[in-house]
């Protein structure tokens, strides 16, 4: 299989599905993390591109993560470079402006659990199992796991999934708040795309401020959240879009946003 196509990407409106496409289990290699980074960075150039959906090809894996015979050599400078580019590929993917969604249809293991979670929204299909095992194989979770995992279960759950290997399924992932929807075997990218349909009914400068402060969260006191709330709040109004959908909502008409 060509590299360049271990990432296809498709656009439904203004919606961009990424579909990770290295058979048989969708894991990763330095040169498709390199082109998921850069694929980002295009869809964030594409001011046509609201939201974005990430998805495994076949049935059966999401992504298996990274192909554990790159590390049986215990080579430093290939786990190095691994680990650089999976960190440079999911921060990427966490900064992407717009709404990004994981449809999870299948197993999400290691590094194929770690994308989705740099992913805003995770829905899963019945049959998935989600773990992250990388402890069992004498490595652990790189590319943002052990942060991200913690930040959506708590601590508790993080160190059951982490440190004692425990994998998930798809509704008990739902239970402890790793997805925020379950949906038929099947039916994960219809469903991702529908929600990212919707994110086009938001202004795109709204959303990009709005997700900013929600990640913010994570890293900065609530005082710090509150006072750049009020700043952002005011620098919508130097936006197009702020005057549109005001004017848009006062005459009832659908807004024609123009994310400048």
């Amino acid at each position: 299989m060509p590299e360049t196509n271990a990432i296809e990407v498709v656009v439904h409106g203004h919606t961009a599905v990424l579909s990770m496409n290295n058979p048989p289990a969708n894991t990763w290699t330095v040169t498709s993390l390199n082109l998921l980074r850069d694929t980002i960075y295009k869809l964030n150039r594409d001011k046509n591109i609201y939201a974005l959906v990430i998805t495994g090809q076949g049935e059966k894996f999401f992504s298996a993560g990274a192909d554990l015979k790159l590390f049986a050599d215990g080579d430093k400078a290939i786990a190095l470079s691994m680990a650089q580019a999976f960190g440079e590929a999911f921060e990427t993917l966490s900064q992407f402006r717009g709404v990004s969604i994981a449809a999870i249809n299948g197993y999400a293991m290691g590094g194929g659990l770690e994308v989705a979670l740099a992913c805003d929204i995770r829905i899963a299909e019945a049959h998935a199992d989600l773990a992250l095992p990388e402890a069992k194989v004498g490595l652990l979770p790189c590319a943002g796991g052990t942060q991200n995992l913690t930040w959506l279960v708590g601590e508790g759950w993080a160190k059951r999934m982490i440190l004692c290997g425990e994998r998930v399924t798809a509704s008990q992932a739902l239970e402890i708040g790793l997805v925020e929807q379950v949906v038929a075997s099947g039916q994960g990218l219809q469903s991702a795309k529908q929600m990212a349909a919707e994110v086009a009914h938001q202004s795109p400068s709204s959303v990009a401020a709005c997700k900013a402060l929600i990640q913010n969260c994570r890293h900065s006191p609530l005082d710090h959240g509150l006072i750049k709330e009020r700043e952002l709040f005011l620098k919508l109004f130097d936006t197009e879009d702020q005057t549109e959908g005001v004017n848009a909502f006062l005459e009832k008409r659908p807004p024609e946003w123009k994310n400048r």
